[in-house]
């Protein structure tokens, strides 16, 4: 396997296109984004676990209860949530994209994401369709990864070329997300794509297995988004022979979009709304693996220890606070804590307690963009990795006037 460019293009038979339509009042910013397979192909999706959920997805969700889709659009800027019209906005956006490209308005994926609670004006979305389409290319993967973002200040998109049933697959993925992100598939907004040949019931369970130890393990602020979806679209043009059970076929595959959604993670976590570090955290020796997940999620869940971080104070005693709050069955006095970036590793912990560690070395460990806060709870056989951000000044001053 090896890590290649085009995004969600990457894949045979995939093109996409981004445009600011005039959702959005910065004419700079791309507001507007679309993915096309050239023939239909089998369709995953998982949901934000919120109550309240933005009208797209109660539409994507039906568009693809028959296990296929062939194409997505997703506007920025407006979430098209809590508004008495959104479901009809939402089927329009499709059935105006369908007729535009010839395709049945069911085969739609329809995104939204933005301000949550603003009627979302259809007219430049259906204005703009036709220019949309029009820029449909293989070089299109940066434009609609633009036309998704919000409060993201970087670009996210990855893909993978590996090998199934001696066919050369590949699979990418372009992401949206940088607050409002809290573990339990509430996330973010994720369109993944390839043209490995897998039915949607294998497809699906791909993606369910693969979100629990990674979308779900990511944190910004603990806020839990109505909008946030991951999808993939599986068009089957690499040739393969259809992965229809489990088997060495599921498990490449498995491998791939495993690659795919941490390098994602990584990226949602890093650039979280003020971020100016991504945090790591690796829990190892659990007795389950369900124990090693409440600590890792707790410990990068903590605001007080992802303010330390961002004041690269080592303020171990808040990875034990989280710890002992996390509700997972610990014994507290076989903890050890240790701080890692690329500047080394320094022992803070041991056996739940403080050892002796010089600060001017834990100061330069903690000033690295990328921090790793790695903890041992025993000698379990189970580990588990989560991933968060420090908390800032920042944070405060985007989400202050984020609406205004």
């Amino acid at each position: 396997m090896k890590i290649i460019s085009g995004g969600v293009c990457a894949a045979k038979g995939f093109t996409a296109s981004g445009i600011h339509c005039g959702i959005r009042k910065n004419r700079t910013k791309k507001d507007l984004a679309l993915i096309l397979s050239e023939q239909p192909a089998s369709a995953a999706a998982v949901y934000t676990t919120n109550l309240v959920k933005g009208a797209p997805l109660t539409v994507t969700k039906e568009h693809i209860s028959n296990g296929y889709a062939q194409a997505v659009i997703c506007n920025s800027g407006n979430a098209n949530t809590c508004n008495a019209n959104g479901i009809e906005v939402a089927e329009k956006m499709s059935e105006a994209l369908a007729s535009a490209l010839k395709i049945k308005a069911d085969d739609v994926v329809v995104a939204s994401t933005g301000v949550i609670g603003q009627p979302l004006n259809l007219a430049p979305i259906v204005d703009g369709i036709p220019a949309l389409v029009a820029g449909l290319s293989k070089d299109g993967c940066d434009a609609a990864a633009e036309g998704i973002m919000t409060t993201d200040t970087v670009k996210k998109e990855i893909a993978v070329e590996f090998s199934v049933g001696g066919k050369t697959c590949r699979l990418g993925g372009i992401a949206k997300g940088s607050g409002m992100i809290h573990p339990n598939m509430a996330t973010m907004l994720v369109f993944m794509t390839t043209d490995a040949a897998i039915s949607p019931k294998m497809l699906q369970k791909a993606l369910s297995t693969d979100i629990a130890n990674t979308f779900n393990m990511v944190s910004v602020d603990g806020d839990t988004s109505t909008n946030d979806m991951v999808t993939v679209l599986a068009n089957g043009m690499a040739g393969n022979e259809e992965i229809t059970c489990e088997g060495e076929d599921f498990t490449a595959f498995m491998q791939a979009l495993n690659t795919v959604t941490v390098h994602l993670c990584r990226m949602i976590a890093g650039d979280g709304e003020g971020a100016t570090k991504l945090l790591e955290c690796h829990v190892s020796g659990a007795d389950t693996v369900a124990t090693a997940k409440t600590v890792a999620k707790s410990v990068i869940c903590s605001s007080l220890l992802k303010a330390a971080m961002f004041g690269a104070d080592a303020n171990w005693g808040r990875v034990l606070c989280a710890i002992g709050y996390s509700g997972a069955d610990v014994n507290v006095g076989r903890v050890d804590v240790s701080f890692r970036s690329a500047k080394g590793e320094i022992a803070v912990c041991k056996n739940g307690a403080g050892v002796e560690f010089s600060e001017e070395k834990a100061k330069e460990i903690l000033l690295e963009r990328e921090i790793e806060i790695v903890i041992s709870i025993g000698d379990g056989a189970y580990s588990a990795t989560a991933w968060g951000c420090d908390l800032t000044y920042d944070y405060v001053k985007i989400n202050g006037d984020y609406r205004t």
